[in-house]
Order: structure tokens, then C-alpha cells, then sequence
């Protein structure tokens, strides 16, 4: 027929392939073979995402745009809403004392839900991991952010991103929420502990370190989003940005900078952060200058999108829509419109998630949410998705689950947790003039006091196993305390005498006795605005027990808190004084040090101040008279190379 039309039979057969290529681009079916290019692992990102946006309705668009709490997610509601992602917020578990396993038999549950939806599209889950995956029992728990920039070891931050990764992947998750890289300029914050330091360039090299840890490393453009692997997780770097530098260090407070300043202190990280590929950017609750960051379009969409070109998503932080007006969710639909044109992609409505959606595809059908702002959230939520090859790898990873608190793990903590110790005392000649440190392991009989000692939720602080952190020793499920470690560490013939309070009448009769007292007292854990502390004493009984002891014994003192605290009017009673910060569940990494099996050679991550009448006072400032500068820290030996 075709020679009877005047074409060739080569022409006939050029007209027929060229109809084949067409159809197949299309996705239609040829031959009973159905070609989808998004799902073809072998075409660049770029047309993935080209090709997948193509084919999404409106209320799919906004489905990925929507981040829902697990207690949220079920079957039902997955499938009707499209859920692009599910988080689980602080504490949220699927079970107490949940396992691996389960923690994976609930994501699959989910998974298996978006991936039954029309275009199989796989939700994202996210979680807290910002010291390990410090939601799931028996979770390998590491030194908070202040302790890990005291190590000053890049290296160390990397493994530890790294195996924190792992523990994420072991329990099916595959985005974490972290790292945290404020700059932290006023430790009266609730949120200082999740920062590296105070200094800008600590912060940096630390963020420059973590990132490839959680997400791998692999050459990639500048801004592309990179996961290099399914044993490695997609990261967010937060908050977005200022949050450090809030007016008294109140939490979501105002940050009152130039702009000059803001880019001086608040803003390098994130270059190291896009830099470095990372999948996620989350925005602070916190102001600049009297704009609420979540609506602060020239910073999130001129800034961090378009100068730093930066590739991932954006995403809020919990219900944080709602806190952009007073009373929160007061004109929730304008503030809806406000977060998504100022360059918000996907937003955490753990809860009212229905009328998010409702209200997102009322404004968009108007025309009031520009339809281009909503291709380009997706695109980028997208886009991060086919970078952790999340189509690819849908699904937990079965053989990952010993992962979770393995022994290797637990041995990099306790690693940290002794290059984390700072020294700020050692020994003042007041009673034989030596040093206190290291201890003797083979004293006869030595005294063990004070509400840390013997304490693994105090040892570990706020979000540990809930957002807030509780006192305890049956909740994390491994883990060694500081008392637990010392009773280790030393002689099996030495007596060890242990009371959280003790009686001075008691530590009197026994006073001969005692080679040396060690105190281990702190903060109770707290996470952001509960921690807030314009004050930034010992809280008590610490101070007590502190004086009764080392005014009768000789003594060191451990100190346990997210940040410095005020120990000048105690600091002459204490031979020995030693910054532990929130070391996690590796307590031997405490007795490590003291016992002289490795030398102390952390550096303070940032200023300890005489008095909170000092503050804001930070390395650089004119004006710096602090109890111990930026960097001090007493340096010793390990016992073997003592002469």
C-alpha cells in the first residue's frame, strides 16, 4: 500500500519506526511492553522529574507537598491524600521498646500504600536522628553537637554520620532531620547543645564533615541534591536560618543582625551544606529583623535558592505555618499562601493535614498560589526522591537491622565521648599541689555522688527517646552510666561508696577513708523552648552536693549539661573540674579519661562566662573576660606515658 502512496518501502519503514519511538516516548503500550521514563533508573534526574510532574494532577502535586505525622498515616489516608511524607516526631514509636523490625514493618505498611496510588510515587519518612536515631530502643546514642565540636575531629563527626545513617536504615527510615547547624551565640538557648559552637568556622567544618557521613559522598554539580546510597539517608540542615542568635537566646525569638552580620556568623554552613549536597533545608520558627523566617521570601527563595543555588527541598518545621500569626493559625489560609510563595516545598502539618490540603487546592484552582511555585516544590521534593534512589529501593532493607546499637557503634561513642571532655581543672595546690588527674584505678575506697552519676537519661538529654528526654535507666535499652563505668574501670578490691544526696555526717565518719570524691551533677533534659534558662545555674541539689563533698574530700567534679554553666562561686572548692556535656549512652568514655586509659584533649567549643550579666559574649568580642576562653581546655597523658 504504501509503494501504491508513492513512498519507498524504506521510506514505509522509517514512517513505521519513527511512529514506534513516539508511542513508546508517550508510555503507551507496543507489543504488550509499557515504557514509563520516570521509572527508568537509566534516564538523568532531570527527566524523571520532567516526566513524572507531567503526569501528576493538582491534588497529587500537593499530596508530595504534604508532610503527615505517623500516627496519621495509615492506608486509608495515604491513598486518599497522595502523602508525599511521614514523619515521626519526637517520641512517636510504633510500639514501646520497639525493634528494628517493627519500626520496618510499619514503614513497609506505609510504603506499600503510596506505592499502590496511580502513580506509585514512595513517601519519605523523617525523624529526629540528631545523636543517633535517638527515637528507637537500644539505639546507639551519641554526644550531642556541643560535645562532638569540643572533639574538634572531622573525621570523628563523619563516622558518626555515618553509623547514625546506618541505625536510621535499620530501622527503615531514610531522611533525618539534621544536621543542626546554628550558630549558637547566647547559651541561655534551649537549643544550644544541638549546635557545634558558637564560632562560624567550627560550625562550618563540622557541617563540611557530617553531611557526607548521613548522605555519602559522589561528584555532583553544586546544589545537586546527593544520597549515594540505600545505606545512607537524605539529610536537612537547620534552622534556616539565624536561629542561634535570637535577642536573650529565646527560642523562635527575633534575631536583630544587619544583614552583613547575618552572612558574617549565621549563613556560612549553609554554603557548606549546599556545597556538599545536602537533600533537605529546614526553616527556623525564629525572626530576622521582625519577619517570621517562613515567610522571608528574599532569604529562602533570593538567598539559599536562587544565589547559593541550592537544588533540594525547603521544608517547615513542626506546625510552623501556624506560628507565623498570634494567636497560631490565625488567618492559616493567607499564612498557607505567604510560606509557599516565599519558597516553602514541603510542609510538616503533622495534624491538620485535611485542611492544609483543602485549602492549598482551593487557592491554587483560584489562582491565588501560583501554579509554577507548586511545580517547582515538587520538582525539588521529587527530585530529592529519585536522588536516594527511593523508586529504585522502596523498601526497608532486612539485613540492615543489626545495625541498630551494634558494638562498633557503641565503640565510636564511647570514642567521642572521650575526645568530647573538656578539662577546665586540674588540681590548684591547695592541698598537696598535684594534679587530681588522671585517678588511681587501685584506691582503696573512693566516693561516687550526685544526680548524674548513675543516670542514663541525664546523661543523654533532650531528644532522647522523646522530644523532651526523661531521668532513667530502663528506657534506651543499652548503655552504661558514668558510675556503672567507674565500678569498671577500677581495682575489683576498691570500694566504691555511691549516693545521689549524701549526708555530710556520713561522708565525715568516713573521711579518712576516701583516696578522692567523684561528683557528677548537671542539667535535667529539655529540648528547645522548655530549655530556655536566663539564669544558667547548677540546678540543685548540685551546688550542695558539690560543697559537702569537696570542702571534706578530695574531688573532681563531672559536669553534665548542654552548655556552660555558672561554676565560679564553686570552683575553688573543686580540685578537678571536667566538662562532660550530654555524652550519650557510652558512660565508659567518661572513665576512660578519668582514669587516665586516654588523655583529655577536647577544647570548649565555645566561651565559658563568669556570670550570665556577660552575655552575649562570644570569641572576637571587644569586650571578653570569661572564666574560660574559646578553645581552653587542660591537656593530660594517658596513665602509661605518665613518668
Amino acid at each position: 500500500m504504501a509503494t501504491q502512496m508513492g513512498c519507498s518501502p524504506a521510506a514505509a519503514r522509517a514512517a513505521r519506526l519513527l511512529l514506534i519511538v513516539l508511542v513508546v516516548a508517550a508510555g503507551t503500550s507496543v507489543a504488550g511492553a509499557t515504557y514509563v521514563r520516570y521509572k527508568d533508573p537509566k534516564q538523568p534526574i532531570q527527566a524523571r522529574v520532567t516526566d513524572l510532574l507531567g503526569r501528576m494532577t493538582l491534588e497529587e502535586k500537593i499530596g508530595q507537598m504534604t508532610q503527615i505525622e505517623r500516627a496519621n498515616a495509615s492506608t486509608a489516608v495515604i491513598e486518599k491524600y497522595f502523602v508525599g511524607s511521614v514523619l515521626s516526631g519526637g517520641g512517636s514509636v510504633p510500639s514501646e521498646k520497639a525493634s528494628a523490625a517493627t519500626w520496618q514493618e510499619m514503614i513497609t505498611k506505609m510504603q506499600k500504600a503510596a506505592l499502590s496510588t496511580r502513580l506509585g510515587i514512595p513517601i519519605i519518612y523523617g525523624i529526629d536522628a540528631v545523636h543517633g536515631n535517638n527515637n528507637a530502643y537500644n539505639a546507639t546514642i551519641f554526644p550531642h553537637n556541643v560535645g562532638l565540636g569540643a572533639t574538634r575531629d572531622p573525621d570523628l563527626v563523619k563516622l558518626i554520620g555515618r553509623a547514625t545513617a546506618l541505625e536510621a536504615r535499620a530501622t527503615g527510615i531514610a531522611y533525618t532531620f539534621a544536621p543542626c547547624v546554628a550558630v549558637c551565640r547566647d547559651p541561655r538557648w534551649g537549643r544550644c547543645y544541638e549546635s557545634f559552637s558558637e564560632d562560624t568556622k567550627l560550625v562550618q567544618l563540622m557541617t563540611a564533615a557530617v553531611i557526607p557521613g548521613l548522605q555519602g559522598a559522589a561528584r555532583h554539580p553544586t546544589g545537586i541534591p546527593i544520597v549515594a546510597g540505600p545505606k545512607n539517608v537524605a539529610g536537612c540542615a537547620k534552622h534556616f536560618v539565624g536561629d542561634g542568635g535570637t535577642r536573650n537566646g529565646i527560642n523562635e525569638n527575633n534575631t536583630v543582625l544587619s544583614f552583613h552580620d547575618l552572612m558574617r556568623i549565621h549563613m556560612p554552613p549553609y554554603y557548606d551544606a549546599v556545597i556538599k549536597g545536602i537533600a533537605s533545608v529546614m526553616i527556623s520558627y525564629s525572626s530576622w529583623n521582625g519577619v517570621k523566617m517562613h515567610e522571608n521570601k528574599y532569604l529562602i527563595t533570593q538567598i539559599l535558592k536562587d544565589k547559593m543555588r541550592f537544588r533540594g527541598f525547603v521544608i517547615t518545621d513542626w506546625q510552623a505555618v501556624d506560628k507565623i500569626t498570634t494567636p497560631p493559625h490565625k488567618h492559616y489560609y493567607h499564612s498557607i499562601q505567604e510560606t509557599i510563595h516565599a519558597g516553602i516545598d514541603m510542609v510538616m502539618v503533622p495534624y491538620d493535614y485535611p485542611e492544609f490540603v483543602a485549602d492549598v487546592t482551593v487557592q491554587a484552582k483560584r489562582g491565588a498560589i501560583n501554579m509554577d511555585r507548586i511545580n517547582d516544590a515538587v520538582s525539588r521534593i521529587l527530585r530529592v526522591k529519585f536522588a536516594m534512589g527511593l523508586f529504585e529501593n522502596p523498601l526497608p532493607d532486612h539485613t540492615l537491622v543489626d545495625q541498630l546499637g551494634s558494638k562498633p557503634h557503641r565503640e565510636l561513642a564511647r570514642e567521642a565521648v572521650r575526645k568530647s571532655l573538656v578539662l577546665l581543672k586540674n588540681g590548684k595546690g591547695k592541698k598537696d599541689g598535684k594534679p587530681v588527674l588522671p585517678l588511681s584505678k587501685d584506691a582503696k575506697k573512693i566516693l561516687v555522688v550526685g544526680t548524674h552519676a548513675h543516670d542514663l537519661g541525664l546523661q543523654c538529654g533532650g531528644w532522647t527517646k522523646s522530644w523532651q528526654g526523661q531521668s532513667g535507666n530502663d528506657f534506651t535499652g543499652q548503655g552504661t552510666t558514668i558510675l556503672e563505668a567507674i565500678k569498671s574501670a577500677v581495682d575489683k578490691k576498691t570500694v566504691i561508696d555511691y549516693s545521689e544526696h549524701p549526708d555530710k555526717g556520713s561522708i565525715s565518719k568516713n573521711l579518712d577513708e576516701y583516696d578522692y570524691g567523684v561528683v557528677v551533677v548537671g542539667e535535667q533534659p529539655y529540648a528547645e523552648t522548655a530549655g530556655d534558662n536566663q539564669n544558667l545555674t547548677i540546678p540543685g541539689p548540685g551546688p550542695e552536693v558539690i560543697r559537702k563533698v569537696c570542702e571534706l574530700v578530695k574531688c573532681v567534679v563531672v559536669l553534665v549539661s548542654g552548655r556552660p554553666l555558672v561554676v565560679e562561686p564553686y570552683l575553688d572548692t573543686m580540685d578537678a573540674l571536667v566538662a562532660a556535656w550530654l555524652p550519650g549512652t557510652e558512660g565508659h568514655g567518661v572513665a576512660d579519661v578519668l582514669f587516665g586509659d586516654y588523655g583529655f584533649s577536647g577544647k570548649l567549643p565555645r566561651t565559658w562566662v563568669r556570670s550570665v550579666d556577660q552575655l552575649p559574649m562570644n570569641y572576637g568580642d571587644k569586650l571578653y573576660d570569661p572564666l574560660f576562653p574559646f578553645g581552653f581546655g587542660l591537656t593530660t597523658k594517658p596513665a602509661a606515658d605518665r613518668s
